[in-house]
């Protein structure tokens, strides 16, 4: 593997989510570093793939230009669909979307997300920007990929209020409250990567990130940390992979330090 040692945390986290693409996926792209997560696996591994962008945006060809958001203009540049979001969230409705990403202000073990509100129960409410769309995704989306910085106050054991669901209280809670498909299939943090128990839909460590420990990670984690037996060290940003980013990000406004 060609590996280049001078990229940030936020590159090697764009580059841990590229990796989640397949060729010919329906991918729901999200902004930041899902947006560019999704441009670099178009450009190496997944050239097939198709994005779907909130706005009614479908594109099967990378932007010719570099974007900041999905609203830039070389993102509507020759799009194959120019639509409004009714139109782009009817295809989650479909069941055509493959994978999205979405964050959040909190996560717990099973991959629940809360974007609304933490406190109450007799402490103050911090009111948070709400769901937008992504409840929709991690509905309706065959899997989703969550994407967040990993510190203790936002790793809970049990999140304030399940905006996005993940896998409810364990096995078998999302067909029990009528969800047919889908469910979080990873979590990229800044220190590393989590899965999914099959058996028990509990994230469990799969990698931790060069600089990491699991010592750290647990330390930032509000709950007994589950560990693969076949824990790695997560894959740097290759050259192609940086060269990919910077050529979508060249001033590094979304990975810079």
């Amino acid at each position: 593997m060609d590996i280049d040692t001078g990229y940030t945390q936020s590159e090697l986290m764009v580059a841990a989510a590229s990796r989640q693409i397949a060729d010919g996926e329906v991918v729901f792209v999200g902004m930041r570093l899902p947006l560019l997560g999704f441009l670099v696996a178009k450009s190496l591994q997944a050239p097939n793939a198709v994005g779907v962008y909130e706005l009614g945006i479908i594109r099967e060809m990378v932007a010719p230009e570099p974007i900041l958001t999905m609203g830039d203009l070389p993102n509507l540049y020759r799009s194959q669909w120019l639509a409004d979001t009714r139109d782009t969230m009817s295809l989650l409705q479909q069941g055509l979307v493959d994978v999205s990403f979405i964050g959040g202000a909190q996560v717990d073990r099973f991959g629940n997300l809360n974007t609304t509100q933490t406190g109450g129960d007799g402490t103050a409410i911090t009111r948070l920007p709400g769901s937008g769309g992504a409840c929709d995704l991690a509905c309706l989306a065959h899997r989703h990929i969550i994407i967040m910085a990993h510190e203790k106050r936002r790793f809970v054991p049990r999140v304030d209020y399940i905006t996005s669901p993940g896998y409810g209280d364990g096995k078998g809670w999302r067909e029990s409250v009528g969800l047919i498909r889908g469910g979080p299939a990873a979590v990229i943090t800044t220190l590393g990567v989590f899965i999914f128990d099959p058996e028990t839909c509990e994230m469990v460590l799969a990698s931790v990130h060069p600089g990491a420990t699991v010592d750290m990670i647990a330390e930032q984690t509000g709950w007994p940390v589950r560990i693969s037996t076949y824990l790695s060290q997560t894959d740097p940003p290759t050259r192609q992979e940086l060269s990919a980013l910077r050529r979508f990000d060249p001033e590094r406004y979304w990975t810079g330090k």
